[in-house]
């Protein structure tokens, strides 16, 4: 797992009565009034034993991958688990965020495989991938109820330090709908997830995207975020600290899965293949002597259609497509839906107060938002 973070740096889960009128008697009919037919006996709901932690691992590992994503020359490693038989694996996002290469070990039949990303939400941090050639593959049982209860005991599961190997971490449920800042380990992006589930479960770098199970290994969440190394083992002026991790509730993943197998990019989730537009953007600021809003150009990257279109470094992009741009989060949203070579007209205000405008042709990029 490769991110954390909250207030700290976390690195990366009555009886109801009916009246009715009564009819007029017809001529010849008896006025009585029959018996209440007995109260359907429900037997209560028993639930079998939870499972001790050597019998979860034989249970669910076979539904767990572990993944390593390659950019360049860096790489990550993460867990997934396989909710589908043709190998469609719920993961993070972060784990798979700018991947050039991506591969996954099968834990239950040893086989690797090579993936691709189908959609995400870095908002909720949640990536749909499949496993190319994969067929009749186990899958995870999803729990029933959209949420834990605190105190509910639960397990991560996950690649724990990216050794490859299944390492479980029980615990329990120590709070729930917590908002958490995260700071990538890789390259200390900042993203601040909501709805989480905290539990007391030791949670590793390696553990991301691996699955949260309660005791009867049915998946509650996807393990996300963690304490860092350095909050875990203390240091020279603060000691160790207690375990603490975050995992995104499974109804927000599968919120997120459906709309990924349905093909439908909107709001926050990207489907199919990503556009590159070739820029880093931020807010523009109300102290600067340029338009109130916009997405202020902070690099151009070259040979990209931003550099072709004849973007340059201080611009304040003003509109997309047609569409307003008041903030760098929307332009990030208006290139939610866009595939590449998708076209689209953009305008921008330059720094000496010139508004310019071009079409651009996007390209296909790594999985970004």
């Amino acid at each position: 797992m490769q991110s954390g973070g909250r207030a700290v740096v976390l690195t990366l889960v009555a009886a109801g009565v009916w009246f009715f009128a009564t009819p007029p008697l017809d001529p010849g009919t008896a006025d009585f009034t029959a018996a209440p037919a007995p109260a359907p006996t429900v037997a209560p709901i028993v639930e079998p034993p939870p499972l001790t932690l050597d019998e979860l691992s034989a249970r669910v590992d076979p539904t767990v991958v572990t993944i390593s994503a390659s950019a360049g020359y860096s790489g990550v490693a993460g867990t997934g688990f396989v909710v589908a038989p043709d190998g469609i694996v719920l993961t993070n996002f972060h784990v798979v965020e700018n991947a050039t290469e991506i591969s996954a070990v099968h834990m239950g039949n040893g086989l690797i495989y090579d993936a691709t990303v189908l959609g995400y939400d870095k908002s909720r941090d949640v990536a749909v991938v499949q496993l190319i050639t994969a067929a009749n593959l186990p899958v995870v049982e999803l729990a029933p109820e959209p949420l834990p209860e605190v105190g509910d005991a639960v397990t991560a599961v996950g690649n724990a330090s990216g050794a490859g190997v299944l390492v479980p971490a029980p615990g329990a449920v120590t709070a729930l709908d917590q908002e958490v800042r995260t700071s990538s380990s890789v390259d200390f992006s900042r993203n601040t997830l909501e709805r989480m589930i905290r539990v007391d479960a030791d949670v590793r770098a390696g553990d991301s995207g691996g699955p949260l199970f309660d005791a009867w290994g049915r998946v509650i969440g996807v393990n996300t975020a963690g304490l860092s190394e350095e909050a875990r083992n203390g240091t020279e002026t603060s000691p160790p600290q207690a375990p603490e991790a975050y995992a995104v509730p499974i109804s927000e993943a599968v919120a997120v899965l459906d709309q990924v197998v349905a093909g439908q990019s909107s709001g926050t989730v990207h489907v199919g293949p990503t556009p590159y537009f070739g820029v880093s953007v931020r807010d523009v600021s109300a102290f600067e002597n340029r338009p109130a809003v916009g997405a202020a150009v902070v690099t151009v990257t070259a040979d990209s259609p931003a550099e072709a279109v004849g973007l340059s470094v201080g611009d304040v992009i003003v509109k997309f497509d047609g569409k307003s741009i008041g903030s760098s989060s929307e332009l990030s949203e208006a290139l939610i839906g866009r595939l590449p070579g998708d076209s689209a007209v953009v305008e921008w205000v330059d720094e000496a107060g010139v508004t310019s405008s071009g079409t651009i042709t996007l390209a296909e990029g790594t999985p970004t938002a």
